[in-house]
């Protein structure tokens, strides 16, 4: 099932570029019902892919992603997210 992309149009967004916004999305959508541990394959595909892309994102560009992300989140869902970018600075 195909997520809604609306959050790509969050005007906290606007300064990211669109290819790393439909990175984000993509990624979204395969992790989407995923534990922690079962998006880290993902997580580790997509970064990899990043890299090699050229796709890096800043410190606020990271900070403005996951404000809109957590936005309307329950508190579970939003430390699920905070868990995965924990693991992710920790292998990245």
């Amino acid at each position: 099932m195909a997520m809604n992309d609306d959050w790509k149009n969050d005007p906290k967004l606007k300064e990211i570029d669109k290819t790393k916004l439909d990175m984000l999305q993509n990624l979204a959508e395969k992790g989407n019902g995923k534990s922690v541990s079962d998006m880290m394959p993902y997580l580790m595909s997509a970064a990899a892919s990043g890299k090699k892309n050229g796709l890096h994102f800043s410190q606020n560009e990271i900070s403005a992603v996951l404000e809109v992300m957590k936005a309307g989140k329950t508190p579970q869902e939003a430390s699920k997210i905070d868990r995965i970018v924990n693991l992710m600075r920790m292998i990245h």
